[in-house]
């Protein structure tokens, strides 16, 4: 198996509603999992990316949103054995446990500092026991568990330098990308497909619940019907009915990637519509090739970006690497795409990211539409040349210009949306 295709499938996880209530559930319900006893008081102390995007997010079976109740749900009944699912199984009664230990105020969760890198300390107290689980680089790396003072579990936290980030994708020349998506046999990645199955399932489900606002009307928008004769609104459905169903907290997972539901979805969805609007001319294989090198430049822009920041990453990250895999079924090669990314750093790198919540459809909507008119435009040879803005004369160069602009970039930036989002 080809490297990039093991990078692929390690980093492809089923992740239900967003990615962030999930994470703090698991950390919490891990600390829960080595105490005995009645909870007494549990403490969350999360980076400020972390903190933000489940600020006000949907919650999975549940009504409620937010840090706090994610934390109050993961001690009442996460399950640490499901990963990102961990609220797979949570009951109304559940929901009713966790509301108490809310009111009661025994639960807290803090802003612990302004970063990129994921971080989760999540601490336990029972009338019994202690129990501290610490996170870091990503959304389930457990890198130490203490109880009750003693380490319990310890491995070395991964490094979030700039530097080993660059040890898997960023080896890698766009040209190397291109090529490993013209010649990986298609047997090798059709892993790939359960992301459109999975993605696909999440769309219908928000598209039958009486939560959602968004998806019905994009289906209103293509004539009532999930796949039109308009590829563009098509694509919107899809994508963006399926980013709403998940940011509410709807009982079915996302395929994500590089940690993220929305990142996943937009990285698969709007080509797979694409596709069965044009199944003489693209072939299930151009898909999933398509989708592979989709996913390999959302993964490179991310790496330079940090998993969480203050930029939006489904849109800019997701969008791009979009947006080359449309370019890509639509035979265009190297030069192409390049004015793909070209066109898509010059509109699109100063989105923010203020959390996950319905803004994020609307982000998303934005980003498909940016994604479509970056590829018609590249195709006809037109493109924002490389002098201007943060362009580079290569696309690896533009693809890491946009990554410095959320990191280090716009920290300032984060602190001030965290900020405004405390005030309220």
């Amino acid at each position: 198996m080809h490297k990039l295709t093991e990078l692929i499938k390690n980093d492809m996880r089923p992740a239900l509603g967003v990615t962030e209530p999930g994470a703090i559930a698991y950390a919490v319900s891990m600390a829960k999992k080595h105490t005995e006893g009645e909870v007494a008081e549990v403490l969350v102390a999360l980076n400020s990316g972390m903190y933000k995007n489940a600020f006000t997010c949907g919650i999975p079976n549940s009504n409620e949103v937010g840090n706090v109740f994610s934390a109050a749900l993961g001690v009442v009944a996460g399950n640490p054995d499901k990963g990102l699912e961990s609220l797979e199984a949570v009951t109304e009664e559940d929901n009713v446990r966790a509301q108490k230990l809310v009111h009661a105020g025994k639960i807290k969760v803090e802003l612990d500092h302004i970063g990129s890198e994921i971080t989760i300390d999540a601490t336990v107290k029972t009338v019994k026991d202690e129990c501290t689980v610490r996170i870091a680089g990503g959304h389930t790396d457990i890198y130490q568990i203490v109880k009750n003072g003693e380490v319990m579990f310890e491995k070395e936290r991964k490094a979030a330098s700039q530097e080993e980030q660059e040890a898997v994708i960023h080896k890698y020349s766009f040209a190397e990308l291109l090529s490993y998506a013209d010649e990986v046999d298609v047997e090798e990645i059709g892993f790939i497909r359960d992301a459109f199955v999975m993605n696909m399932e999440l769309l219908n489900e928000g598209l039958k619940s009486d939560k959602t606002t968004f998806g019905p009307l994009l289906k209103k928008n293509n004539g009532d019907k999930l796949f039109s004769e308009d590829d563009l609104k098509t694509a919107q459905l899809l994508c963006n009915g399926a980013i709403e169903a998940r940011v509410l907290g709807l009982g079915r997972p996302a395929m994500s990637i590089t940690g993220s539901g929305a990142h996943g979805i937009i990285a698969t969805l709007p080509l797979y519509a694409y596709q069965q609007l044009h199944q003489e001319e693209v072939s299930e294989a151009m898909l999933l090739k398509a989708t592979a090198l989709s996913y390999l430049i959302t993964m490179y822009i991310k790496e330079y970006s940090g998993k969480l920041s203050a930029f939006c990453g489904c849109g800019i990250a997701a969008g791009t690497g979009m947006a080359c895999g449309l370019c890509y079924m639509k035979g265009g090669k190297v030069e192409e795409m390049s004015r793909v990314i070209c066109n898509m750093a010059s509109g699109l790198t100063g989105m923010i990211c203020d959390g996950g919540n319905q803004g994020c459809t609307m982000k998303g909507i934005v980003a498909v539409d940016a994604a479509f008119r970056a590829v018609d435009m590249a195709v006809a040879g037109v493109s924002i040349d490389a002098v201007h803005g943060i362009n580079g004369r290569t696309p690896e160069e533009t693809m890491r210009n946009m990554g410095r602009i959320a990191s280090p970039g716009m920290t300032a930036t984060e602190k001030t949306i965290v900020e405004i989002m405390q005030e309220k």
